[in-house]
């Protein structure tokens, strides 16, 4: 096992790495901005080392700084988190050129699974269904109507390098196609240095569930259940639950076998997540995460297991030792992420905290890195803490969860809170009938 393990992220998911490190008995080493010299995960690391100025390039995207810092302090590994690194595979390269481990999938996984048209291909390939569309980048403006013309309007732009929904466009009309092109092109292009994209079927009332694995380096993997992530705006997810309220438990048992099998098929080791999008019954490819998702406290709470502890293991070479009929999926469970945000805008609100109190009790979780006086960076992504409430049932976790966000107290700055407590409270999340679209829905009706 690992003596020391740098931490190459901030915020939440850094203390929740630094938490299971410390648990395991493993040295932690902190990197840091200058302006997260007094964040939390920085001040209970064993070692702690700033990277550079405020701007994620030049520190937390900063590849030789982060390698410095761990050959400085002697660390064996380095462990990304989610954003930043977490999926770059040259990154991986080089920490293991510098002899240390990643901890996560090989490198050249990552690059399957990161061009998005690959992993399309190799999905397809073993057997799992894809959305209909182009199994090759789309390269020009005529290509690309043709494709709409062959699918049928709508249809959605993507970009090969995606995440986060940038490089995506929507298309109605073969007379919008060479705009949302070139758009989806350009926002690719400068969001992920590369410009291909494809083009699926639009699906007009599609659900996003992923299914959470753990793979060793010797055949064996297992999943955790799906999480479904449907609640979204602009393609960021905003609140996930598990087990998704739309799948019965033949489809949850015959959907965990298809992706284990197809985890195992492809020679996939460590944690990751195959995520599908889901209408009138069919299951629909979409992507494969080769990292750690931040949504993973839901699974941890409805089995008991700590999946960034598996990582690492897994990441030094130990054998899975859980097998599938080992896994006991107990009730539900449900996340909020708290954003630093404007509730009615979604204008990020950065300051200081002024007030910061946490709620507590039976199966309620906060991870956050923040704390009363402590200061929300504008430079990074806005989320300051994800509330996980579990219960025996689905409709107990909600009544928790309504409890908990009504204990949260957050001063100083603005959160999207108000909207947590307006969508746990509607009808149609009460009853699970919601979809990827419904949020925005919702939202547009609030605000008029």
């Amino acid at each position: 096992m690992f003596e020391k393990v740098l931490i190459a992220n901030r915020g939440e998911v850094a203390l929740r790495i630094h938490r299971a490190c410390r648990e395991m008995g493993i040295k932690t080493v902190a990197v840091h901005s200058v302006v997260d010299v007094n964040a939390m995960h920085v001040k209970l690391a064993d070692e702690a080392v700033c990277i550079g100025p405020a701007g994620a390039k030049e520190s937390y995207l900063n590849k030789a700084n982060i390698i410095s810092a761990a050959l400085m302090t002697g660390a064996d590994a380095i462990h990304p988190g989610y954003g930043f690194l977490s999926e770059n595979a040259d990154f991986a390269d080089m920490v293991e050129a510098h002899g240390m481990v990643w901890i996560g999938p090989k490198p050249e996984m990552i690059r399957k699974m990161g061009d998005k048209v690959e992993a399309r291909k190799l999905a397809k390939s073993f057997g799992l269904p894809v959305i209909p569309g182009s199994d090759e980048a789309v390269k020009t403006v005529l290509d690309a109507i043709q494709w709409g013309e062959a699918l049928g309007y709508p249809v959605i732009i993507k970009a090969a390098a995606g995440g986060g929904g940038k490089g995506m466009r929507v298309v109605n009309q073969a007379e919008e196609m060479e705009m949302a092109f070139t758009l989806a092109q350009n926002e690719a292009r400068s969001a992920f240095g590369n410009d291909d994209v494809y083009i699926e079927k639009y699906l007009a009332h599609p659900r996003h569930i992923e299914v959470q694995v753990l793979a060793d380096n010797y055949g064996h993997a297992i999943h955790l259940g799906e999480r479904d992530c449907s609640l979204q705006r602009n393609h960021q997810k905003i609140l996930e639950e598990t087990p998704s309220p739309a799948l019965n438990a033949e489809q949850r048992q015959s959907l965990g076998k298809m992706v284990v099998d197809f985890v195992q098929k492809v020679g996939y080791s460590n944690v990751g997540t195959v995520e599908f999008l889901y209408e009138n019954g069919q299951f629909y490819f979409m992507e494969m995460n080769t990292r750690l998702q931040v949504e993973h406290p839901i699974t941890e709470a409805i089995t008991g297991l700590d999946i960034v502890r598996e990582q690492i293991r897994l990441s030094a070479g130990q054998n899975l030792d859980i097998r599938q009929e080992d896994i006991q999926f107990n009730g539900a469970a449900i996340e909020c992420r708290i954003n630093a945000e404007n509730p009615d805008t979604f204008v990020p609100c950065p300051g200081k905290i002024g007030q910061w109190h946490v709620p507590g009790g039976l199966a309620v979780r906060v991870d956050s890195g923040m704390y009363a006086g402590c200061d929300v960076p504008s430079n990074y992504d806005s989320l300051v803490a994800k509330l996980i409430v579990s219960g025996r049932t689905r409709n107990g976790a909600l009544m928790r969860l309504r409890r908990a966000l009504g204990e949260f107290v957050i001063e100083g700055i603005s959160t999207t809170i108000p909207l947590h407590q307006e969508i746990v409270q509607s009808p149609d999340f009460i009853d699970g009938q919601y979809d990827i679209h419904w949020l925005e829905g919702f939202i547009n009706n609030r605000k008029g």
